[in-house]
């Protein structure tokens, strides 16, 4: 019966810790200390007694970004790196300008979902489902509709107004990261092989070649 009950009890715990998620914080906040160097996963909090108003806030969200790049977009993001007192609170947001026909290219963000809203414009959102369907799901937004990009999936955004648009994006972690297809792809330190880009796009050597030039 001993046996029984220990097999029973450790088949519980697995079930636990197969749908547990991150565990909420256990203190008040955990202001970022940007200095530390010891490594966790996050950033080492400082004492709380030396916690300031300007920790947990950030100025600037209302100005245009500058759009003067290939792109024709521009990011300003709120993350922990921004706000130090996010850390740990898993939320983050951005700010997105976009010149007319500027683009978010194709990226992911291995750590949150991200929800969209259009505060001026039009743009063209989609995303793409993972293998083997590779879907992709893409709707025209006007100003104020609202769109979501599911954790690690590819997605973008593309103006399709007649002037300049902008969006603002919540993001379920305060470090979201992000990771731009085809600076990943063809911009990777050191190169990737030509002979696997080759292959993978199905392309002669000479537009990889290219490629990696670019990025």
């Amino acid at each position: 019966m001993a046996n029984h009950i220990w097999v029973l009890s450790l088949i519980a715990l697995s079930c636990i810790m197969s749908i547990a998620s991150e565990p909420s914080p256990l203190q008040d906040f955990c202001i970022a200390d940007p200095t530390s160097s010891t490594q966790v996963n996050g950033l080492v909090c400082l004492d709380p007694k030396l916690a300031q108003a300007n920790q947990f806030s950030l100025s600037g969200l209302h100005i245009a970004g500058n759009t003067s790049n290939r792109f024709g977009s521009s990011i300003t993001p709120a993350t922990v790196g921004q706000i130090a007192g996010l850390n740990t609170l898993g939320l983050s947001m951005v700010r997105i300008d976009y010149a007319p026909s500027g683009i978010i290219p194709p990226h992911t963000h291995p750590r949150a979902s991200e929800i969209l809203t259009v505060l001026e414009g039009a743009l063209e959102v989609g995303f793409v489902t993972s293998n083997p369907m590779n879907q992709l799901i893409s709707k025209i937004l006007q100003k104020g509709d609202v769109f979501v990009f599911p954790v690690g999936l590819v997605h973008f955004q593309r103006n399709v107004g007649h002037g300049s648009a902008v969006s603002i994006s919540a993001l379920n972690s305060q470090n979201p990261g992000v990771i731009t297809v085809s600076n990943a792809v063809f911009g990777s330190n050191p190169s990737m092989s030509a002979d696997i880009l080759t292959k993978a796009f199905q392309v002669d050597k000479s537009v990889v070649d290219y490629l990696q030039t670019i990025f």
